[in-house]
């Protein structure tokens, strides 16, 4: 559909083309999207039910990996299921008011998992630095609250932006060469200065990801102090072994983000398929793939697993 560019005209309605340069292979690429979802909706549910409802796993540990799941849900179905409507059916027609609500909700989700997974690390480290005093110091309610300031940090960072976008006119084009709605994507078809959004987006990212970043560094490198001072060799395997999902996770989480930012920020001459595909990438490759680093890597997880299979042979 061509794009309306009258002067004066602010578009409410927008249409999303999917991965710009590769509509032609929709159909096939949509077949690893659709895989991958349904593996990211399965497991991070099963993980969630088996937290739950197993007495066994209502550690502090396992309460934020629960958490983690919740997060890895919502911000997988943010997205995925209106990118396979656009491979599938072509429906990539949007709202100005759903767009929004979809830049909300997708950029405050990915806050809350970064915030997630600095609280993971600090349960950590408090496992390891300080084992006996681990149940008194993470309680359940002190979990609570810190759910509760994880959120609330999350919405009131990414709340403004909505202000930002509404306040926009949308006079230069109503086609957005993406699977999603983004932030600066959006913004970048205003026909206004779209400064305090650029400016006021890389206050976001400095608040909240770069600081979290830093803070589960230092976390882990109070973790290695303590554990190469454990005496003994088994005793530091043993710990190093309980970090080692988290761990994984955290690269998950942060390397292809940070590898797609970079390539927007300095890579001008990538192909703007590249750019949406590494974007799809950091919003479903976590999704699908913590569930099933923490099945592997934690036994706890896997014996209930197993279980939940034996008893549905049975």
């Amino acid at each position: 559909m061509a794009a309306l560019n009258h002067t004066g005209v602010s578009h409410t309605v927008f249409h999303l083309l999917g991965i710009p340069g590769l509509e032609d292979q929709h159909m096939w690429i949509s077949i690893p999207f659709f895989i991958s979802y349904t593996i990211a909706l399965l497991g991070n549910s099963l993980l969630i039910c088996i937290i739950l409802t197993k007495r066994s796993l209502r550690e502090p540990m396992y309460l934020f990996l629960c958490m983690l799941a919740g997060a890895d849900l919502v911000l997988s179905t943010c997205t995925v299921p209106q990118t396979l409507a656009i491979f599938w059916l072509r429906a990539g027609e949007i709202s100005l008011d759903r767009c929004i609500t979809q830049v909300f909700f997708l950029s405050s989700t990915f806050i809350s998992e970064s915030g997630i997974l600095l609280v993971m690390a600090f349960d950590r480290y408090i496992a390891i630095c300080y084992p006996l005093r681990y149940t008194t110091i993470l309680t359940h309610a002190l979990i609570g609250k810190i759910g509760v300031t994880i959120f609330l940090r999350s919405y009131s960072t990414i709340l403004p932006i909505v202000f930002l976008l509404k306040r926009l006119n949308f006079c230069r084009s109503n086609i957005l060469p993406n699977t999603a709605c983004k932030h600066i994507v959006l913004a970048h078809v205003s026909c206004d200065d779209i400064r305090v959004n650029i400016w006021y987006g890389f206050f976001v990212l400095m608040s909240t990801l770069v600081i979290d970043v830093v803070l589960i560094f230092i976390s882990y490198v109070l973790i290695l102090r303590a554990v190469f001072c454990i005496p003994t060799r088994d005793a530091r395997h043993k710990a190093l072994n309980t970090c080692g999902a988290h761990i994984c996770v955290i690269i998950l989480f942060y390397a292809p983000g940070i590898f797609s930012v970079l390539t927007q920020r300095f890579g001008h001459n990538i192909s703007p398929h590249i750019h949406v595909l590494l974007a799809i990438v950091y919003i479903l490759a976590p999704p699908m793939l913590n569930p099933i680093i923490y099945g592997v890597k934690t036994k706890q997880i896997r014996d209930q697993v197993v279980r939940v299979f034996f008893r549905k042979q049975k």
